[in-house]
């Protein structure tokens, strides 16, 4: 059975105290035990963010990571140097590294294998902008985000995949992706990663879903059969909302 997956991406967002505070406040909510509960802080605040989450069920991830082993990469943090301090998961692929840092498919490809190689894993996300949705060209960006980055991974490497699809779309623009077309999109990932590998592998790959997912919408988006969770931003910052959010499966 694939695991429900509820994860908070932090971004450059809470210094030292507010990171151990989130957690802190967290830990004194209810959370659902059939899901699992990531929270991604900045780099600095991985090892205070380990040691406060150390006593509960709580996996913190790291943000991002580079592709090389070491080397002259000023301001860059390796897969050793994550799973040094006890880091298991990373996420690869956001859209914000992909817009702001100018991350490309190929760059990508060589992150995940990094990582895959290193026994770290992956959240990849991935999903189309806002003109290829009003284009009718969603289908086809997907495909290819998927096929560059991770088509040429082997059978092996998916048990250490999640995958986070974001319809960039959808977030901060206005425009609201509904729960159908979160299914629509994420059966459209299984059958192609089905016609790439195997039903089997298609079935068992956790596909979260990033498309601004609130308290209020998260019960309806989960309830779809494709739906295995959710990678959450902005409500994943304040505690009884990312709670209510994990305790919102059906």
């Amino acid at each position: 059975m694939r695991k429900k997956i509820v994860a908070g991406n932090w971004k450059m967002n809470n210094d030292l105290k507010a990171t151990q505070l989130l957690i802190e406040n967290l830990k004194g909510l209810t959370l659902a035990s059939d899901v699992s509960v990531m929270v991604a802080p900045t780099f600095v605040n991985l090892t205070a963010a380990l040691d406060t989450a150390a006593t509960t069920p709580i996996e913190v991830i790291a943000q991002n990571m580079h592709f090389a082993d070491s080397g002259a990469y000023t301001g860059e943090i390796s897969a050793d140097m994550l799973t040094a301090v006890g880091i298991k998961t990373v996420i690869l692929g956001h859209s914000e590294r992909r817009s702001y840092f100018g991350e490309t498919d190929a760059i990508l490809e060589k992150k995940t294998k990094q990582a895959i190689d290193k026994g770290l894993q992956v959240m990849f996300c991935f999903g189309e902008e806002l003109a290829d949705r009003k284009s009718g060209n969603h289908f086809n960006v997907v495909e290819h985000q998927l096929k560059n980055a991770l088509f040429s991974l082997p059978e092996t490497a998916w048990s250490q995949i999640i995958l986070a699809y974001e319809p960039v779309w959808a977030i901060g623009t206005g425009e609201t992706a509904s729960a159908e077309q979160a299914q629509e999109m994420h059966h459209f990932i299984r059958k192609t990663i089905a016609a790439a590998f195997s039903e089997s592998i298609a079935q068992e790959v956790s596909i979260l879903y990033g498309g601004s997912v609130k308290p209020a919408n998260a019960v309806e988006i989960f309830s779809k059969p494709d739906v295995d969770g959710g990678l959450i931003g902005g409500a994943a910052l304040v505690a009884t909302d990312f709670a209510a959010i994990v305790n919102a499966f059906n």
